[in-house]
């Protein structure tokens, strides 16, 4: 094998955990695939032989990639991204998860905490994430922010408090989401509008992302409090027949896929036995791009 072969081979041990890294990073599946392919290319034009923790040093540079990208991205927006923003969801069947997968998965971060990251400036995230998440050291996180250890120590401080005020607590038993996820679904079929109250809780807040073409009914839209959610609900109860269960982002949650072609992906928070949030992707484009498991009949 030839010295890039070998390196590439050490690269390919790591990808799967910069992946998961950078996806926390940026909420994006596409976006994170670049930025790992992004830190390959720095590291072939790097002298490897002077890197004693390979790992660490891929850490930190897949970091910084994704800082780039998170400020470049805040430059091309004037505003904040919309309040009716869902990070792309990863679906898997609930009967297995992929191999390839699994480093992805493990700890997997649902969708309620990732839409919270989005709200963090690029540098509270990138220290939150690498710190809090994946356990980088605050010496090793201060030069990809610039800053200097203490000060990305209280950059990191200050995302957990916003992480914490903001992200909603949600049923950590997967069969107990089932059973109230079956029940919405049983209402939502049977158009019965006092099952769908009985299942959602009064202040159940709808975030529905479609993109910025849809348009009509389907619009990207808030919805807030259990009534105006629940006639949402029923307004689109004709689809509730293609619906199937999933993990999505390590939860309980549905895909409405006719004929296998993605339409919706919902993940939700579920508290006392009732839906808190609930988190729609509806995007045509970015439905189109995301890998959809067999989910079965």
């Amino acid at each position: 094998m030839t010295d890039t072969e070998v390196l590439a081979d050490r690269f390919e041990e790591h990808r799967g955990r910069l992946k998961a890294v950078a996806y926390r990073m940026l909420g994006s599946l596409a976006e994170a695939e670049d930025a790992v392919q992004e830190t390959w290319l720095k590291l072939s034009r790097t002298d490897a032989d002077g890197i004693v923790n390979l790992g660490g040093w891929l850490t930190t540079v897949v970091g910084r990639v994704c800082l780039d990208l998170l400020r470049s991205r805040t430059r091309r927006h004037e505003e904040p991204l919309d309040d009716t923003f869902v990070p792309d969801p990863v679906i898997r069947p609930l009967s297995r998860i992929d191999p390839e997968q699994e480093v992805l998965q493990a700890d997997s971060v649902g969708l309620a905490l990732l839409v919270v990251l989005e709200t963090l400036e690029p540098a509270e995230r990138i220290a939150f994430v690498l710190h809090d998440m994946f356990a980088v050291p605050f010496d090793d996180i201060a030069p990809v922010v610039e800053r200097s250890s203490a000060a990305t120590r209280q950059l990191a401080s200050r995302a957990r408090r916003r992480v914490k005020g903001a992200t909603p607590s949600t049923e950590p038993d997967l069969g107990r989401q089932r059973q109230v996820l079956d029940a919405f679904m049983a209402a939502s079929r049977a158009g019965d509008f006092e099952a769908l109250l009985a299942v959602l809780d009064p202040d159940v807040v709808l975030r529905a992302d479609s993109g910025p073409l849809v348009r009509g009914a389907a619009a990207s839209k808030v919805v807030r409090g259990a009534k105006p959610v629940a006639e949402q609900a029923l307004l689109f109860a004709r689809f509730a027949r293609y619906a199937r269960f999933a993990l999505v982002n390590g939860e309980i949650g549905i895909v409405h896929a006719p004929e296998g072609q993605p339409q919706s992906v919902m993940a939700v928070t579920i508290e006392g036995g009732r839906i808190t949030r609930m988190f729609i992707l509806a995007d045509p484009e970015r439905l189109g791009a995301l890998e959809l498991p067999d989910l079965g009949g």
